[in-house]
Parts: C-alpha cells; structure tokens; sequence
C-alpha cells in the first residue's frame, strides 16, 4: 500500500500536533525545558544552573547596550515555532525586532535576526548538534553558541543549500576573553562564568 503525499503530510502535521500538545500538557509537571526537533522531543532534564543563566543575562545587557531601541535581546516566552517544519525550539536569547514580538502565538523563526544560545551542561549535543541542524532549516540567519564547559563558542552564518538541508557556511570560533560579533554588533566576553567542573 502506497501513502499518497497528502496523507503523509496530513500524518507528519498529526504527528507533530500529538508532540507539541505532550510538551504543553507536561511543561509545568516536569523540570527542565522540552522542544520539539525533527527527530522528536529534547527533553533537557536539568534546570540551568547559575552559570548558565548568568550568562544569559550578561550577553543581553550587552547586546542590549549596542543594538538599536526598536531590538530586543528577549529570553523569555513564547516559542520559536514553524509548524510545517515540525519544529519547536526556545534560544536562550532571541534577537528580533520588538514589531514582530507583537500578536499572539509562537515567533515566527523567519523574524529572528539571530539565536543564541548558552551550552547545556547535561546535553550539549542540543546545542553544537541537534540546533546547528534545526536553526538554519528554520531560517534563521545567525545562531551563536557559548559553551561554559570549554570557555568558546561558535557564530554561525551564511545559510546555503546542501544534500543534507539548508545548513550555515560560515563559522566564526571565539574563546572568552575575545569580542564577538553578532550581526551588526559586537560584545566583549570577559567575564563569562564557566561551569565548575570543566
């Protein structure tokens, strides 16, 4: 029996709207943070600790410092979502235009100017492998990455066509200590905690 391609795309939609009401139905019951990859749920188990969140904090004041009064460096709700895709994820920071922070619902992925992210002590393969994969597919146009654990991070750019999907064509790699810059600004990275025990 062969599936006509509208049944299995009807099945891929009904699939992912099973997953994202699971993720809904246990964001307040379980600890740690859900999101939704073409591969299925990232269940990230643990709470970010200090270092984590400090980091956070400290790139947005700094993005924040730089960029234009219209931008945001936002850390907070709702989702980046792209239903056809069947993927739902949450940056640690989302650079975007306050105009497309309007309405209701999830961001649309195709308006964040960049995603940033603070690597996971208990899963970094979400960051350096799964994220790599899924923020280019969902296009968005700069994704950087700042890893406690080894004290660097990556800025990834320039999204291009490969057998694989779209994927980014650039990597810039910085190590704390050095300024990085994120589109059109750039920010120091002194002083960025690292976890204890890398």
């Amino acid at each position: 029996m062969s599936i006509a391609p509208d049944d299995a795309q009807r099945e891929t939609h009904y699939l992912y709207r099973t997953m994202r009401d699971f993720v809904s139905s246990m964001d307040d019951t379980l600890p740690g943070k859900f999101e939704i990859t073409k591969e299925g749920i990232v269940h990230d188990m643990m709470a970010p600790g200090k270092p984590h969140e400090l980091t956070v904090l400290r790139v947005r004041k700094r993005l924040e410092r730089v960029m234009p009064d219209e931008l945001a460096a936002h850390t907070g709700e709702p989702d980046v979502e792209d239903e056809p895709e069947g993927i739902m994820r949450h940056p640690d920071v989302m650079v975007i235009a306050e105009a497309d922070m309007e309405g209701d619902g999830r961001f649309d992925p195709r308006t964040l100017i960049a995603a940033i992210e603070v690597v996971s002590r208990s899963n970094p393969d979400n960051d350096w492998v799964g994220k790599m994969r899924d923020y280019p597919l969902l296009g968005i146009p700069i994704y950087v990455i700042f890893d406690p654990r080894t004290g660097s991070g990556a800025v990834l750019s320039d999204i291009h066509a490969t057998p694989s999907g779209p994927r980014y064509a650039t990597r810039k790699e910085f190590v704390y200590g050095e300024d990085v810059t994120i589109g059109e600004w750039t920010i120091p990275t002194t002083d960025l905690p690292r976890y204890a025990d890398a």
